[in-house]
């Protein structure tokens, strides 16, 4: 089938976006797909609606790719596509919301509050309220950017730094607890028989001392060990929650939960990345790949589900009278 791999747009993960969407179109074409790349700006929709594609696999993140926003101009369009639909997009793209649905389905997540512009940074009383060490991070985006962790003995001028850099990429500021643990993230991939978590994947940053954007994207850091060598109440508690963290927002054909295994034992639930990277050593392929599902067979599934459930839907009224009227 001609699948569209759409790349790119204004984020700060562009780049990244690009990374996912060139291997995405080398697997498909090895599964035997014409993938075409398009760019994320504003001659797409003409490119889309002119190219004839049979599906489309958007391989983007960040705004207007990720929060549902290309989601909506491929439902206008009509055109199937892989990933989720436009609701659980806009979820997932604001942590703040994915921990309000999470917490509504009683998920285990990390105490937090929200700072304004017009609230002042107070060291002293995130302190009392969170704990003496605290993560300061944007609601929106990913790949770590604009966030920074601070430890025990932080101050003011520490937390308006922090704080400076998170308004980088909007005005309210998410403020956690820190959990000191494990770092963890869990794939969840659907089939036939409804959504089914991949093998946990721990990960242990080598670029710095915690899992920053330069430990996700630099060459060598940092490691990756799927499966996780947990205890196999905890693999199997950390499966668990990714696919009820999946379910509770209303993910479709795949997602990427990330957690922190405290150092009490207990899992706390993190964010879920609806559009995870995808290339060929990101962290869902090499969950699908110790599943036994190799890159191109894993991108081929997808795009035949997507092409599957739209062909399968009722037809759209559009242009139809209703009966009437």
């Amino acid at each position: 089938m001609k699948v569209a791999v759409v790349q790119g747009g204004p984020s700060a993960e562009a780049e990244v976006s690009r990374a996912s969407a060139t291997a995405v179109a080398r697997a498909l074409t090895v599964s035997g797909h014409d993938a075409v790349l398009l760019e994320l700006e504003p001659e797409l929709a003409g490119r889309l609606l002119g190219g004839a594609f049979d599906v489309v696999f958007p391989a983007v993140h960040g705004r207007l790719g990720e929060d549902g926003a290309l989601q909506g101009l491929l439902e206008v369009f009509d055109l199937g596509y892989v990933g989720s639909a436009i609701r659980a997009s806009a979820i997932c793209a604001d942590k703040v919301s994915t921990k309000t649905v999470l917490g509504a389905h009683g998920l285990p997540l990390a105490e937090q509050t929200l700072l304004h512009v017009e609230d002042a940074l107070d060291a002293a009383g995130l302190k009392a309220r969170l704990g003496e060490e605290i993560v300061v991070k944007p609601p929106a985006g990913g790949s770590a950017i604009g966030v920074s962790r601070l430890l025990a003995g932080f101050g003011d001028e520490d937390l308006r730094r922090a704080v400076l850099l998170a308004r980088e990429q909007g005005p309210v500021v998410l403020v956690e607890r820190y959990v000191r643990g494990l770092e963890l993230t869990c794939g969840v991939l659907e089939g036939d028989d409804g959504p089914v978590a991949l093998p946990p994947t721990l990960i242990s940053a080598q670029a710095s001392e915690w899992y920053d954007f330069e430990s996700k994207y630099s060459e060598g850091g940092s490691r990756h060990v799927c499966p996780a060598p947990l205890e196999r109440d905890q693999f199997v508690r950390v499966q668990e929650l990714a696919v009820r963290a999946h379910e509770a927002v209303g993910a479709r054909d795949l997602s990427r939960t990330d957690m922190i295994l405290g150092d009490d034992g207990r899992p706390v639930v993190l964010e879920v990345n609806t559009l995870p990277g995808m290339t060929s050593v990101s962290l869902f392929p090499e969950a699908a790949q110790a599943a036994g599902i190799g890159f191109p067979e894993l991108v081929d599934r997808l795009v035949r589900r997507a092409q599957a459930r739209h062909l399968g839907r009722p037809s759209a009224l559009v242009g139809r009278p209703l009966p009437g009227l």
